[in-house]
């Protein structure tokens, strides 16, 4: 008992330094799906971790061993097992996460969607299940949400990343622009021809976190709220990025002012209003296309 406490309260105070977005979100949620979420949210940040914050890989490597054997991981495969993830859906998570681990360069879109499902479409199909969401035809609409994030995260991080020796803005798309890896690794990059890349890859996040807003009557009424205002939250930092900063990611790390979460919660509440009233799950299917690079994932329907 004492170990899931711990595990808990370590949770919550993950939830409440880290993750201001989610943590804006988690105040829609019923105590039980909240606290559940928070130890969701806690397993991945602390894998995340491991990764960043160590040396090297060799160190990352026993940091992501121990997170493995801790109590927070622990109170995690509990959560797993008493709200039913699908088979194999952690272990697409720690793969995605131990991928950061060596060099990283991603080669073209359908790479850089492969990822992205990992690291982050994983974590929407994990909250289906601690939102109690039952059908299967929901699983495709939680995972575009969470790749719309994961490739919101990457136009706002390229600096950031590129500080860290890590290129996730596909090689294909730098090409395109006549942009290498090598220039965006040593500051060189021309910045109108980097925000003509980072503006596509935001428009192809509208079309996951469309999808996503398609799946949102799937999610039982008393939760829905909180995840419509996470994904206006977190897609209003792509809106950010492109209307202020012209989608160029040099200038530093975008964030969210008080003022833009205000209007995303706002503009949350207008969206799940109007759902609630005219929009029924089922209404707009999955369209396929967004998951062809998906198919090598088994364990959980993505089609």
């Amino acid at each position: 008992m004492t170990s899931a406490v711990n595990a808990l309260q370590h949770g919550r105070e993950s939830l409440r330094r880290h993750a201001r977005t989610f943590r804006v979100a988690s105040w829609f949620l019923p105590q039980a799906s909240r606290d559940d979420a928070s130890l969701v949210y806690a397993y991945c940040r602390e894998l995340d971790d491991a990764v960043d914050e160590a040396p090297n890989p060799e160190v990352a490597r026993v940091r992501v061993q121990l997170v493995e054997r801790g109590e927070v991981a622990e109170a995690f495969r509990e959560v797993a097992a008493r709200r039913g993830f699908a088979p194999g859906i952690a272990q697409h998570l720690v793969a995605g996460i131990q991928s950061d681990l060596g060099l990283v360069r991603i080669a073209d879109d359908a790479a850089l969607l492969r990822y992205c499902y990992q690291v982050a479409g994983t974590v929407g199909v994990m909250m289906c299940g601690v939102l109690g969401v039952k059908e299967p035809c929901a699983l495709p609409h939680a995972v575009d949400l969470g790749v719309g994030m994961q490739l919101t995260n990457i136009c706002r991080d390229v600096l950031e990343d590129a500080r860290l020796g890590r290129v996730y803005l596909p090689a294909s798309r730098l090409h395109a622009v006549g942009l290498t890896q090598e220039q965006l690794l040593a500051g060189t990059a021309e910045p109108a021809s980097l925000s003509r890349l980072v503006d596509g890859l935001l428009v192809l996040a509208d079309r996951y976190y469309q999808s996503a807003d398609a799946g949102m009557p799937f999610i039982p009424a008393r939760s829905r709220l909180a995840i419509v205002v996470a994904s206006k939250l977190y897609r209003g930092i792509g809106v950010r990025l492109r209307r202020h900063h012209g989608s160029n990611p040099l200038h530093g790390r975008t964030r969210a002012s008080f003022a833009d979460k205000v209007v995303g919660v706002c503009s949350a509440l207008g969206f799940w209003f109007w759902m609630s009233l005219f929009w029924r799950p089922g209404s707009r299917p999955h369209e396929r296309a967004l998951h062809q690079h998906l198919t090598q994932f088994p364990g959980v329907s993505v089609d």
